[in-house]
């Protein structure tokens, strides 16, 4: 019976979830890429230099 409970209650909280997010603006989305992009760059420019360090060091 547990297990029934915490099912349900999973669902209601999806249905919940569901109705209250909305499609983001063309706006908003290119603003999410951006930030996004850049954030991946900044972390490969910094492996990329920790790797170029590690083969001077090395």
């Amino acid at each position: 019976m547990k297990l029934i409970t915490r099912f349900t209650s999973f669902l209601q909280e999806c249905k919940r979830v569901f109705t209250i997010t909305k499609k983001p603006s063309k706006t908003e989305f290119i603003a999410i890429v951006k930030v996004t992009g850049i954030g991946i760059a900044l972390i490969g420019l910094l492996g990329f230099i920790i790797t170029i360090l590690f083969q001077m060091i090395l």
